[in-house]
Formats: structure tokens, sequence, C-alpha cells
């Protein structure tokens, strides 16, 4: 059996989605078995899911997948880099994954090797930190740096996609993986037209809009029923009162231990926190022409749940099953034969692991427990489920 894993967020999943599962299969062999990494409550881009990690799992083993596993926290709340590192370290350290999928908006391997080739040569570090002192953005040195190199294919890294799929293979050749990369193009709705993204989908959910045309018949059951139950779309505002209450309690000392702070970012932080009124209020204050927005909202996530400097070097420590199939029962006992890490199917167990199991594992919960604060059923809001919940089996 042919193993191909995916790296995801599916918030929420939808047909582009369940096209890409399809077409993976096609590729290799329509019998493989698909293991998707998914990030949990908090996604990369600094933002609470709009669904849990339990209904997103379960969505997509109902449209295609067979078993999905989480990214911890530090890493789905981390920059394109370590993102990509944690996520595809922790499909190789399962060892028995044979291929890695992944979206692309310029779909040509050839492109996107040539850009990791170069983005791996230790000279082009030196070259990247020059630029930066010319005061712009890292994203801007990047590809200055890299255009003098490589011409005009450095334009294709202005394309998130592309970035994330450069990332996945800077992974498999630095850590030497033995799994294959293929990349699908982008295809389908473009993203100015409504329902074209996942980021579109979200707002239309915001609005109350029907986005039964854009997701698989299962998705759009679970998504009905999760929000009938009181259990979201959860969107940052519902959780704003929450996190404003972590930052008041906190010292600047707690600000400059997160990830990411560099140049004073952190101490701007503390003070926008301790000063402004709402979220969008401190991401204001704190911004500056230097770094992404995103980053900002990745480094006030990272203070409110606790994520300290270094949470998400290396690869996790642990791989926990939250859904799976038939098939995807299968893959487990395979990984449980091969994996070079702790397969966690029931949260009692970590407490039999190491202490970074552990510590990773209880930072993991904490994080749930913020996030089903922003469920509109109070009832629904219960702490520890975390170490109540099995995974779904479909």
């Amino acid at each position: 059996m042919k193993i191909i894993g995916i790296v995801s967020e599916y918030n929420p999943f939808h047909n582009g989605h369940a096209l890409h599962i399809e077409e993976s299969r096609k590729t290799v062999t329509r019998e493989s078995a698909v293991v998707c990494v998914m990030s949990g409550d908090f996604v990369q881009r600094g933002e609470a899911a709009v669904f849990s990690k339990y209904a997103r799992a379960e969505a997509a083993v109902h449209c295609g997948a067979d078993l999905v596993l989480e990214l911890p926290l530090p890493w789905s709340l981390s920059s394109a880099e370590a993102f990509a590192r944690g996520a595809v370290g922790l499909l190789g350290a399962v060892n028995c994954v044979d291929y890695l999928s992944f979206g692309s908006e310029c779909g040509d391997m050839a492109v996107l090797n040539s850009l990791a080739t170069a983005l791996m040569d230790p000279a082009m570090d030196a070259e990247i930190r020059e630029e930066l002192k010319n005061g712009g953005s890292y994203a801007a040195a990047r590809q200055t740096a890299l255009a003098r190199s490589i011409g005009s294919l450095a334009d294709h890294l202005e394309s998130p996609n592309n970035i994330l799929a450069v990332e996945y293979l800077k992974t498999i050749y630095g850590q030497r993986l033995r799994i294959e990369p293929i990349t699908m193009q982008r295809i389908g709705a473009g993203h100015d037209e409504e329902g074209g993204s996942a980021s579109d989908i979200r707002n239309m959910l915001s609005i109350g809009k029907s986005i039964k045309k854009f997701v698989p018949k299962e998705s759009a059951k679970i998504i009905k029923r999760e929000t009938e139950q009181g259990r979201g779309p959860v969107f940052m505002e519902a959780l704003e009162s929450a996190i404003l209450s972590r930052f008041r309690m906190m010292k600047e000392s707690d600000f400059i231990d997160i990830p990411d702070d560099s140049e004073g970012l952190g101490n701007r932080l503390f003070a926008a926190a301790h000063e402004e009124t709402s979220l969008d209020a401190i991401l204001s204050a704190t911004k500056t022409k230097r770094y992404a927005l995103s980053r900002i909202r990745r480094m006030c996530l990272a203070a409110a749940l606790g994520i300290k400097k270094g949470q998400a070097d290396g690869i996790p420590p642990y791989a926990r099953v939250l859904a799976a199939n038939e098939k995807g029962r299968a893959v487990l006992k395979l990984m449980n034969e091969k994996s070079e890490i702790p397969l966690i199917t029931k949260p009692a167990a970590v407490k039999e692991l190491s202490s970074a199991c552990r510590g990773l594992f209880e930072l993991e919960s904490a994080a749930h427990d913020l996030y089903v604060l922003g469920f509109s059923a109070k009832e629904e809001r219960r702490g520890n489920a975390d170490w109540r919940t099995s995974p779904q089996i479909i």
C-alpha cells in the first residue's frame, strides 16, 4: 500500500481539498492511503480555526482522507519554515509515508526544486542578512537576494503556496527523508470570485451566507451540526476578552520570551497589550513596515497561549491521532511498527511518555480550553476536553 502525506489546515474542508486528495490518488494509485497532518484549533495565519480540530478532522476523513494527525500548537503557529519542518518532519518520523502531495501556484516541480536548492545554499543566508540591513521585510530581502542568484524564477516566491511548497522541499532534502514530493497546480475559482478560497468561505460563514456550493456534502453536514450545537464558527472576536485578560496579567518579560520576538517587537506588543482596548488596535499599534501582520497575529496568540521561544525547534515529539477510517487504522498499525516517535490514540497514554511530550500535550490542552470559550453554547465550553477525547473512527 502506497501512503500519501498531505499537510493541511482544512479551515474549513472544502471542494478544493477534496479535489486535491482525489488528484493525489490519481497521480500515485487509486488504492493509496492518504495521511493528513492538520493544524489544531489555531492556524498559521495567527487566528482561531472556524471549527474545532475534531470536527475538521472528522470532515476530512468523511471526504477522502484516511487518517488525520494533529500538528502540535507551536508548529501550527509558526513561520512557513517551522510550520513545514514540523509537519513534514512528523510525516518523515512515522516512517511509512511514500509521497508528499501539495498544491502550488506554479505546479512545476523543476521550478520549485530550483528555488529550494538556491535557498538551501549557505551563501544565500548571508546575502539575505545583508539585504535586511536596508530596513525592508524578510520577504523582500529574500526576493532581492534570490533574484540575483536565479533571476526571474525568484518571482514565484511572491505566491503563498509556492512559498510553503519550497519549505516542504527544504525539509525533505534537509532531513534526507525518503519521501517523494508531488505538486498539484491550484485550480478552481479565483480568489476574487466568491467561494474561491477557504478565506472566502470563512467570510461567508461570518455573515451567515450558505456555503453548500463550495464544500462536500459530508463537510456541509458537519458544519451544520457544529453550528446548530453552538460549537462554531469561531472567530477571533469571540475570544477577544479572554485573550486581552491574559495579556493584562502578563509581565514584559513574558512578551520577550515568545517566538518571533526581535528588534523590540515583544516590547511593542507588551506596551500595546496594556494600553489598547481591542485586538485590532493592539495589532495596529505593534505593526511595523518590516514585519507582516500575520507574524504579529501569531505573536499575539503565542503570548496568550503560553508558547515560548524554541518550542517549535526540530520536529514534534509525538503524533496524535484525530480521526481515521478502516484504511487509516491499517496505516496506524504499520506506523506502530515503524514510527520513530510515539503515536497517541488514548490521551491518558501521554502520562507514560517523556516530560517533553507531556508538557507539549498540556500546552495543547490549555489552548483547546481557551478555544472553546469562543463557542456560542455555554454548555460546550467545558475544560479538559483534550484529555477526554479519543480519535473519531469512521
